[in-house]
């Protein structure tokens, strides 16, 4: 640990800053988005999206969690809310009598059908109108990296769990 910098160059404290704002100001106006047109805060859309991308429409709650990088507890009231509209379906796992599946519903479909062009729209408009292919590529590819370094050593409530072996 001793061969930590002592301070950020201004080159590393401009792009954090940056990273910081753009992040904000792009949740912000997502969550708008998702609030205006499906009533979704933004966990609840990662989940529902999560899931209708699942060939099945179903997934673990655990791995939904991991994936979400959202504590598991509040993923359950998340989706605890969900299934209280009708958009999810939660249920014991016929694999794992301690793990419960939720399943996107029809009506969770049709919210997301709602949603996705405002969606779309949004994040385009807002992270990538401004930015040459060559630019999106760049980014894709630097963010790639930081994304799976910190996703190498998740927060403790997103590591995900070893399965047993049955």
């Amino acid at each position: 640990m001793d061969d930590l910098p002592a301070s950020l160059t201004p080159v590393q404290l401009d792009t954090y800053f940056a990273f910081t704002d753009v992040g904000s100001l792009l949740r912000h106006s997502v969550e708008k988005q998702l609030r205006d047109a499906g009533q979704l805060s933004y966990v609840q859309f990662q989940l529902l999206a999560r899931l209708g991308d699942s060939p099945d429409g179903r997934q673990r709650m655990t791995d939904l969690a991991d994936g979400v990088v959202y504590s598991r507890s509040g993923l359950t009231y998340q989706a605890q809310l969900l299934d209280q509209r009708g958009l999810v379906s939660r249920s014991p796992s016929p694999d794992d009598e301690r793990s419960t599946v939720v399943t996107i519903t029809a009506a969770g479909r049709e919210v997301l059908a709602a949603v996705f062009p405002g969606h779309i729209a949004a994040v385009h408009g807002l992270l990538f109108a401004s930015l040459t292919d060559a630019d999106v590529a760049d980014l894709s590819r630097v963010l790639g990296k930081v994304r799976d370094q910190l996703r190498a050593t998740p927060p403790r409530s997103s590591t995900p769990r070893r399965r047993r072996e049955q």
